[in-house]
């Protein structure tokens, strides 16, 4: 079994909420037998809390990543950006109010900005995304998007990667077309916390990137909401986690390739 396989398992199980509570639970079985188990139950729980809430959301993604800041047209004409790469976000292999397959909220709103950058920009598009190491079924994100932007957005790709199943392989697969154009230099659009790691894999793949973020950490609740633990909030936690395991990851692949 390929490692890759593996690694939705292992992010499931050690990253919040899962990570946290198991440990919670496993250290309050032993909570009577040791009061040092009692603190680090509690321990776990406070950081539960923590991550699960807006403003600890934010703080982390601002604080274990090198967020990328917002991009606008004068920036992406200065880049001398020769195309838009979107990465894909996920799919939904059933969406039975479509009758027919369709993008996450993450791809979706990923393929909205990158098709608004080409457009404005006049340049061409490219999509990125197979069915992942978890993905369930044969549709791919990239068939997907690539038909959300053509029938409903009016932009067609003009690449198409629908068999990379991470990033590296995104960046791989993508570098390799854009090559038998003679193009170098993209503007990759992409979750902002993603971007740190998407950055580095295409840049290793021999691409000039400018990294154009979508789902940037700002607050978006009152103060006092912030404090309180949210869907929302967890699921930022989550994702700032994964990818900083993920960087590390990436970071020490490269160095051992060198």
């Amino acid at each position: 079994m390929e490692f890759g396989f593996i690694k939705p398992v292992l992010t499931v199980l050690v990253l919040p909420p899962s990570g946290p509570v198991l440990l919670a639970l496993a250290l309050l079985l032993l909570a009577r037998r040791s009061r040092a188990a009692r603190w680090i139950a509690g321990l776990a729980l406070a950081s539960l809390w923590l991550v699960s809430t807006p403003t600890g959301s934010i703080w982390l993604a601002r604080t274990l990543l090198p967020l990328p800041p917002a991009i606008d047209l004068p920036a992406l004409r200065q880049a001398g950006v020769q195309a838009v790469v979107v990465l894909g976000g996920g799919v939904m292999p059933e969406a039975p109010e479509y009758g027919s397959p369709q993008p996450s909220g993450a791809t979706l709103g990923r393929l909205r900005y990158g098709v608004r950058l080409a457009r404005a920009a006049q340049l061409p598009l490219g999509i990125a995304g197979g069915t992942g190491w978890a993905g369930r079924g044969q549709v791919t994100e990239a068939q997907v998007a690539a038909t959300v932007a053509r029938d409903e957005l009016g932009l067609a790709p003009r690449w198409t990667d629908d068999r990379s199943r991470d990033t590296a392989e995104n960046a791989a697969v993508m570098a390799a077309l854009l090559a038998r154009d003679g193009v170098r230099r993209i503007a990759l659009v992409s979750d902002s916390w993603h971007l740190p790691r998407a950055t580095m894999e295409f840049r290793a793949a021999g691409l000039e990137v400018l990294p154009a973020p979508t789902r940037l950490p700002l607050p978006a609740v009152a103060p006092w909401m912030g404090a309180l633990p949210s869907p929302s909030g967890l699921e930022r936690s989550h994702y700032v986690l994964r990818e900083w395991l993920a960087l590390q990851v990436a970071a020490w692949r490269q160095w051992i390739r060198r």
